[in-house]
């Protein structure tokens, strides 16, 4: 019974708090409307955090929590819905002032991410070129040797 509440999630997660957004992002993209564009933005957003923290309770309260997938759908539809604009709502009240208020810090964690990505990258290739051509060397002369 648990998978096909599950299931039955998954599928309106998909049809209408993914496929519908995107399409209707798309209409507002072609027509240029900043109003839609606005709006888009602010329930992409939501809809990336929600599903952020959708990984975490599903972990904790899928098994435990009565409707807890009717209640993820009902939200959905909440975030969606142009009558209840429950996306710009969380955006405005919730969203914008915590990242305004952490957004030094969120941009220098995420500068300081970038440069260590960067040369461990740099670090791994140089090692594993090193490492080749050791490999190759140590063929060589064993090749030389024979």
């Amino acid at each position: 019974m648990f998978h096909v509440f599950c299931l039955g999630f998954l599928c309106c997660s998909m049809v209408f708090g993914i496929l519908l957004p995107v399409y209707e992002s798309y209409k507002a993209v072609k027509t240029k409307d900043v109003r839609q564009y606005l709006r888009w933005m602010m329930y992409w957003i939501v809809f990336g955090l929600f599903m952020c923290a959708e990984t975490f309770t599903d972990i904790f309260l899928g098994f435990w929590f009565p409707f807890y997938y009717e209640i993820k759908v009902a939200a959905v539809f909440w975030l969606l819905s142009p009558t209840t604009k429950g996306s710009s709502f969380l955006y405005r009240k919730f969203v914008h002032p915590a990242f305004e208020k952490r957004e030094p810090e969120i941009d220098e964690m995420i500068s300081q991410t970038k440069e260590r990505g960067y040369n461990t990258i740099v670090n791994f290739g140089s090692r594993s070129v090193a490492y080749a051509t050791q490999v190759i060397l140590q063929t060589a002369v064993k090749c030389l040797k024979t």
